[in-house]
């Protein structure tokens, strides 16, 4: 039976509103309306049940939309490949929903997207646009400055997972170049922190790549540089032409080479939204933005507002933009990897916005519980459900385009450890063909071999690229030392920043597990088949303290970001150094400096893959802000005219010293040293102290270019004069020691009264000894004795 709503006797205050794509509730002494809507082409169906529970249907009729003559000429289309493909004579469009009853092709002009207007619907027919659950159609057509989405219809139900909606343009998980808002940090039309994006439809466009191709360089030989597009150059000391854009990059990789560094890992650098948190900040008196960029909209598309260019051309010139940034880099012999974040969307959780995979299929994008609620793994309020069939092959086309259209040498992937995490509704059939004894699973369990992970690293394409894996995520996962790895994948070794900063702030207990550090932590990588470089070692990054705020406060600073500093890790393992803050003694300065150099020394000679933080060459300072996700300013913008001051203190130590382990053969093994090669030593020579309370561990080691090393670190607070090995024939001679002032403490070559310097410790090195200052490390070279 079918009731027409006014039938029955409402007042008008009672007629609920139909434009609600939610469930809604509506009750009168005659009819209750409990309702699962959906919208069609033609109106909003209601569901509606009286008292007794017999389902009755309503449709409200929508005005239709007036028929306007066609552009295009449309045809059946193919269901590969997935996304806008251009051919010759038209475009190809297609995607997957396989939950969707109903699809139409949005297509827009550049100034209809910002009236959410569209310029052509393209309903497809369900018999001949539809093979399997891929939706597709050709066009034939003039295509100049024409954007496009999708509408899909089906059942508006968060229970079972389904969150469609007619009315909502949606932007192609496929889509080569977003186009949006033109402008970082700007509001759309009316004030709009979401306005409406759509994706571009290809043409056939030749990049001059000037025979370019990959470096490839043996990944124990790179020296890795965490950056973040937008705050490199952004500063307007930085003195570029197009600051904080890709091609203000450009400008600056000069700095890069000097500095030492070969591979550059770009924060965020996907499509996202940067005025997710967009909110007053009455701290500053300045506003919130998601600044860091993990929240990805669209993993194909670049991030158009890097571009100078915007999102002109329809969103071209920010993909050529990006291009000549990868290609400029290769010249300069710089390798370019990307952050990339597939924990998670911007979709948030069940109330966030409806961009993209929600509305297309979010049951198949998102791992969900039973009753539709979004499993957190991320932290970020939903976890992309990486082992879905459908999911994992999107990664690694997502992937595989940035290999081979974007020129870019890998990956570090975030919150990696969702990655090897089990798919809703998973099952051994579903994954692996056939059922396996004892498979109790469930979603969100960790896999021994996730399908996803087995994709990538067996993949033709993929496999020869590195690959970085943050081996953790916000669900407790912790697998640094046990990701699962094909013998290709390394990891941001977490263990080795804690580690370290333990030990060269003094705690007593870490000697023995950072001589694993140095010797590139054998005791996670060895047993399991892999090798030093699979070790990304680092002090800093991104998240926590900047190397010179792990040396000035012992606790956080994050009043600023608005959350009464609840934010952020509270556990740093940072020392001050005597006093908190910046305003200190003299004396509290200088070990400060010290220990900055002891921090940077350590981890260019350790075994395994230096990254260092950018601004930390020149001791970059937030404030004691450790978790800066929100501030588009100075707390994270590169500070040129800082950098500049230093240059002649501690960026120039940093340079020497990454200079240095390029030079030298034994500081990038291609595994683990042996007893051949390394021999600890005590305060006296191979006496090593592996006890409690043991503050000081040293080295030597042979070296095909500089001989033999010996390096020393002295993590306690009194001095100590050591004994050296004896070497007949040969002399130690001084070449780093982290207690002296600039530029003593780098003798190279060039530095004025060098000589003179060595000469202080002749009494020392003649009876085989050295004097160390509490809290300093040294380099000493084994040299010719030219007096024997």
């Amino acid at each position: 039976m079918e009731k027409v709503l006014r039938s029955a006797s409402y007042s008008p205050l009672q007629i609920p509103k139909l434009t609600s794509t939610h469930n809604f509730e509506f009750r009168n002494p005659y009819i209750q309306i409990k309702c699962r809507s959906r919208r069609n082409n033609n109106g909003l169906v209601v569901n509606a049940s009286d008292t007794g529970g017999e389902l009755d249907t309503a449709v409200v009729e929508k005005e239709k939309p007036r028929a306007l003559p066609r552009r295009f000429q449309v045809l059946q289309g193919s269901p590969t490949p997935f996304g806008a493909t251009a051919q010759k004579d038209g475009v190809n469009f297609a995607i997957y929903s396989h939950n969707a009853t109903s699809a139409t092709l949005c297509l827009m002009t550049p100034s209809d997207l910002p009236e959410k207007r569209i310029t052509e619907e393209i309903p497809l027919d369900q018999l001949t646009n539809k093979t399997g659950d891929v939706w597709h159609v050709f066009l034939k057509g003039d295509f100049t400055d024409m954007l496009y989405g999708y509408k899909f219809d089906g059942e508006f139900c968060p229970e079972e997972g389904h969150y469609y909606d007619s009315s909502q343009i949606l932007l192609d998980p496929y889509a080569k170049a977003v186009v949006s808002r033109g402008e970082f940090g700007v509001l759309g039309p009316d004030d709009d922190c979401w306005s409406q994006m759509a994706g571009r439809i290809p043409s056939v466009d030749e990049f001059d790549w000037e025979g370019d191709l990959p470096l490839a360089f043996a990944q124990r030989d790179l020296v890795i540089y965490e950056m973040h597009v937008r705050g490199f150059t952004r500063h307007e000391s930085s003195k570029t032409e197009s600051r904080g854009t890709y091609l203000g990059v450009v400008e600056k990789l000069d700095h890069l080479e000097e500095l030492g560094v070969n591979c550059i890992e770009l924060m965020p650098c996907h499509e996202f939204n940067e005025l997710e948190y967009f909110s007053y900040n009455p701290v500053l008196g300045d506003y919130r933005l998601n600044y860091w960029g993990y929240s990805t909209i669209n993993y194909f598309s670049p991030m158009s507002r890097y571009a100078s260019a915007g999102a002109r051309n329809c969103g071209i010139n920010a993909i050529n933009e990006f291009k000549q940034l990868v290609k400029e880099a290769h010249k300069r012999g710089i390798e370019v990897l990307m952050d990339v974040v597939f924990n998670h969307t911007a979709e948030g959780n069940e109330n966030g916005p409806i961009l993209s995979f929600r509305g297309v299929d979010n049951s198949v994008f998102y791992m969900l519980a039973p009753k539709g609620e979004f499993y957190n793994y991320s932290g970020c309020g939903n976890t992309f459900n990486c082992n879905h069939p459908i999911v994992r092959q999107f990664i690694v086309d997502a992937l595989r385009y940035w290999v081979t259209e974007m020129h870019v040498d890998g990956f570090r992937f975030d919150l990696a450890s969702i990655l090897t995490r089990g798919s809703s509704l998973w099952d051994a059939v579903n994954v692996y063909g056939n059922q396996l004894e004892d498979d109790l699973l469930t979603t969100g369990s960790p896999l021994s071999s996730p399908p996803l992970i087995d994709m990538i690293s067996n993949d033709p394409i993929l496999r020869g690229v590195k690959l970085i894996a943050e081996a953790w995520d916000c669900g407790g996962l912790y697998q640094v030392g046990v990701f699962p790895h094909w013998g290709i994948w390394s990891e941001w070794n977490g263990k080795y920043r804690d580690t370290v900063r333990q030990f060269i702030k003094g705690t007593d207990g870490f000697s023995g597990a950072f001589a694993e550090c140095l010797c590139g932590s054998p005791n996670l990588y060895q047993e399991g088949g892999r090798k030093p470089w699979n070790s990304i070692n680092f002090i800093c990054a991104h998240d926590g303290f900047t190397l010179a705020d792990l040396v000035t406060y012992n606790d956080k600073r994050n009043l600023a970001n608005g959350e009464d500093n609840k934010d952020g890790d509270s556990h740093n393992n940072s020392w001050n150094c005597g006093q908190e803050g910046e305003f200190v003694s003299i004396s509290v300065k200088r070990l400060r400096k010290r220990q900055m150099r002891n921090f940077f020394l350590c981890l260019m000679v350790s075994q395994g893959v230096p990254m260092i933080h950018m601004g930390d060459e020149y001791g970059h300072t937030k404030g004691g802000n450790n978790n800066t996700y929100c501030h588009d300013n100075h707390m994270n913008y590169f500070q040129w005219d800082k950098k500049e001051e230093t240059s002649s203190d501690f960026f120039r130590f940093a340079r020497l010293v990454t200079s240095f382990r390029h030079e030298c053969e034994s500081l990038g093994l291609n595994d683990f040293p042996t007893a051949e090669r390394l021999q600890w030593h005590g305060h006296v020579p191979v006496t090593p102290d592996w006890s409690e309370t043991s503050r000081f561990v040293a080295f030597t080691m042979t070296d095909s270019v500089k001989g033999e090393l010996y390096i020393a670190f002295n993590t306690s607070h009194l001095p100590v004069t050591i004994t050296l090995p004896e070497r007949p024939g040969y002399r130690w001679d001084p070449l780093v020691d982290t207690s002296k002032p600039a530029p003593f403490d780098f003798l190279s070559h060039d530095v004025p009264d060098r000589e003179l310097a060595i000469k202080q410790y002749a009494h020392f090195l003649d009876a085989n000894l050295y004097p160390m200052l509490s809290y300093s490390s040294i380099i000493l070279l084994l040299t010719p004795d030219i007096s024997v």
